[in-house]
């Protein structure tokens, strides 16, 4: 692929989700990322299921190199110094306080080198009455209101994946791209700082401009009424989403697709206030519809008439999709001797044309031990 961050070094200091998450974004740009690991456990996202490779480990670090070491021993911590001192980014997401106690404090190692582009990444800040509480991805969604517009009010059940864990870890990684430039510019190193709760709390600043311009307490409801969002049932059993937002037009292909015009008849149904106002009705109404004909005629008679619709995938349908073959989305690569072949969702940024086709497994524990065992090495082809 285009590495547009080759010869960037990373050391990542992460466990779980968010500091493993920005450091793999910055893989996938080319950086070279040695992930530092507790020798014999590791990140403890290894150990999710089946042995010390589980999926939920794979999903945030391919693309870089593992070892082994304990910076609150000297001999590891030596190894680290050297490791820092020849670094452009550190990365850690340890409650405050953890860094300073291992030896991998910002003023530390801000001595070993002035350059360095230090991330910090915690739950609530650095500081502040909150900042020592534990921190995870459903503990951020409801401390930063999201949450609330996800549940559903009639079946309040968290649902969907690690939305705020991996949304910091693009904030964090988009704050080292920022500090990177500074001192690229300026030659002095800089502190990034993120917490779970800050990077939420703006991730849903749609819900903060309507309460701060117009008063409005968004619900869970409130943008797909807007943006008249829906889901819906087809007769084998299989969903179709729709997103018909503001033109007439997409009202009126949906129209001639149900070969339903007199739906307009309707003064529920025939302005888009009038739409917005009565959604809950016209999901009624399109349900019943929309449960006569199969998932592939609907999204045949809905592409006809250029109506925003998509079929509501599961995982296992997608790398199948004409279009995703055609992107090559998923993308298979070479993984360590004894393992099955890893196959993966590649970087979504091509550059001058360049897709991200080549990707290389996540690690395994300590795998990259002797490479290292004298500072940075050759980085990998």
């Amino acid at each position: 692929m285009n590495k547009v961050l080759q010869g960037v070094r990373v050391v990542e200091h992460g466990t779980f989700i968010t500091g493993p998450a920005a450091s793999m974004l910055l893989a996938d740009l080319g950086a070279d990322v040695v992930k530092v690991e507790l020798p014999g456990t590791g990140d403890p996202f290894r150990a999710f299921k089946d042995g010390l490779y589980s999926p939920h480990f794979q999903t945030y670090n391919r693309n870089k190199r593992s070892i082994t070491l304990d910076t609150r021993k000297v001999p590891d911590r030596e190894r680290f110094d050297t490791l820092v001192a020849g670094a452009d980014v550190y990365i850690q997401n340890f409650r405050p306080g953890v860094a300073d106690d291992i030896g991998a404090g910002e003023s530390r190692l801000r001595e070993l080198n002035p350059r360095l582009i230090y991330c910090a990444i915690s739950g609530f800040g650095q500081d502040g009455p909150s900042a020592g509480r534990p921190s995870y991805d459903t503990v951020a969604q409801a401390a930063s209101g999201f949450l609330r517009l996800l549940v559903n009010p009639a079946n309040p059940r968290v649902v969907g994946p690690a939305l705020a864990d991996a949304i910091t870890g693009f904030y964090a990684a988009y704050g080292i791209l920022g500090a990177l430039h500074a001192r690229n510019a300026e030659g002095q190193g800089r502190k990034v700082e993120v917490s779970m709760f800050e990077a939420m709390t703006h991730f849903n600043l749609d819900a903060y401009t309507h309460l701060f311009s117009v008063g409005e307490v968004m619900g869970p409801y409130s943008r797909p009424s807007v943006s008249q969002s829906y889901a819906l049932e087809c007769s084998d059993g299989n969903w179709i989403a729709l997103h018909m937002s503001s033109p007439p037009k997409f009202w009126q292909g949906l129209a001639e697709a149900m070969e339903r015009t007199d739906i307009f008849d309707d003064p529920r149904f025939s302005t888009r206030e009038a739409r917005i106002e009565h959604q809950g009705e016209l999901i009624q109404v399109l349900g019943a519809i929309f449960k006569t004909r199969p998932r592939d005629q609907w999204c045949q008679r809905l592409l006809a008439r250029d109506v925003p619709h998509a079929p509501m995938y599961r995982t296992d349908e997608v790398p199948g999709d004409a279009q995703a073959e055609h992107l090559q989305l998923f993308v298979d690569t070479h993984t360590t001797a004894g393992e099955p072949g890893f196959r993966t969702v590649r970087s979504p940024l091509s550059f001058d044309g360049e897709r991200a086709l080549d990707v290389i497994a996540p690690p395994q524990l300590g795998e990259h031990n002797a490479e290292f065992a004298h500072g940075w090495p050759v980085p990998p082809p």
